[in-house]
C-alpha cells in the first residue's frame, strides 16, 4: 500500500489523514474535496501531500470516503467501477444498511469495507482534524464477509494503529442500534438548543445562567445540518421508533410531576444511574 486517497478533509477524513502521515510516512496521501478551501487548508496544515481529484483515485491503493452519507451513495459506484484490482476503499459514514445495499450486486463489491469509526466532535473542516480522535474509540465494521480477505488485513492494521477498538455486525442491526446511542442524542441536543432559543429570547440570559450541564448536553447541537440531515434521512424508520420511545418516556416523566409523584421520579432517576455503569464498562 502506497498510493492514499481520501475523499473529503473534514473532521473524520482530515483526521483520518493526519493519522495515517504519522504512522507511515512513505504513504503517498491525495486530498479531494469539492471545496476547494478545505484542500487548500489540508495541504497547508500538512494533512495530505497534495491536492487531487477524483481521477486520482484510479492510482490508489486504498480509498478513504469520508463525505456526508448522501455523497457517499452517489460516490460509492463511481469509485468501485474505477478502483484498479486489490485496491480497496472504505467509507466513514454514520449509517450503513443503505450504502451496503446500493452495491449488493457490483461486480467489485468485494473490494468495498462498510466501516464506521464512532468518534467526532462538534466542529467540523480540516482545522479540527486531530490525531487523537480515533484513539481509544469503537470502530464498527459491517458485514464484513462481503469484503475480500486479503483486502481487510492491511486497513485492519491501520484501524489498530490508530487506537481504534474493532467491532463487527451487519449493516441493518448496526442502523437500528446507532440510533439510539447516537442519532437520538443528536436529535435531543439539537432541539433541547431550539427549546432554549425560542423560550430565552434574551440571547445574554442564555450565556450568563447556561451552566456546564446544558453546555454538555446541548454541544452536538453545533454539528453540521448538511451532515445530520442526510443521516436522519437515509435511518428514518430506526430514528421515528427510537423518537417515539424517547417521547414516551418524557410524556411519562411530565405526567409524574403534573401528579406531584415525586417519588416514582426519583425512582426513575436512581434506576437509570445505572448508565454509569454500563459506560464505565465501555471506556
Amino acid at each position: 500500500m502506497k498510493n492514499i486517497g481520501v475523499i473529503g478533509l473534514g473532521l473524520i477524513g482530515g483526521s483520518f489523514a493526519l493519522n495515517l502521515k504519522l504512522l507511515h510516512p512513505k504513504f503517498n496521501i491525495v486530498g479531494i474535496d469539492i471545496n476547494n478551501d478545505h484542500l487548500d487548508e489540508a495541504l497547508k496544515l500538512g494533512l495530505v501531500d497534495k491536492k487531487g481529484s477524483l481521477v486520482d483515485i484510479q492510482d490508489s491503493d486504498l480509498v478513504v470516503l469520508a463525505v456526508p452519507v448522501d455523497a457517499a451513495l452517489k460516490l460509492l459506484p463511481y469509485i468501485l467501477d474505477n478502483l484498479k484490482e486489490k485496491s480497496l476503499v472504505i467509507d466513514m459514514g454514520s449509517t450503513k444498511e443503505a450504502i451496503c445495499n446500493l452495491v449488493e450486486n457490483h461486480p467489485r463489491r468485494s473490494q468495498f469495507l462498510a466501516n464506521h469509526p464512532i468518534a467526532g466532535t462538534e466542529f467540523s473542516g480540516p482545522t479540527a482534524a486531530h490525531v487523537e480522535l480515533f484513539n481509544g474509540k469503537t470502530n464498527i465494521i459491517c458485514d464484513i464477509e462481503k469484503t475480500d480477505n486479503r483486502l481487510c488485513k492491511s486497513v485492519i492494521k491501520i484501524f489498530q494503529d490508530m487506537g481504534l477498538k474493532l467491532t463487527y455486525m451487519n449493516s441493518r442491526d448496526h442502523d437500528k442500534h446507532i440510533a439510539y446511542v447516537s442519532h437520538l442524542s443528536h436529535i435531543s441536543s439539537f432541539m433541547l438548543g431550539k427549546t432554549v432559543i425560542d423560550k430565552e429570547k434574551n440571547e445574554k440570559n442564555i450565556f450568563d445562567m447556561a451552566g456546564s450541564g446544558f453546555e454538555s448536553t446541548v454541544r452536538l447541537a453545533k454539528s453540521s445540518p448538511s451532515t445530520w440531515t442526510p443521516i436522519f434521512e437515509q435511518n428514518k424508520e430506526n430514528v421515528i421508533e427510537t423518537l417515539e420511545e424517547y417521547i414516551q418516556n418524557l410524556i411519562k416523566f411530565k405526567n409524574l410531576m403534573v401528579s406531584d409523584n415525586f417519588n416514582a421520579i426519583k425512582e426513575q432517576m436512581k434506576s437509570t444511574n445505572y448508565i454509569k455503569k454500563i459506560l464505565k464498562g465501555i471506556s
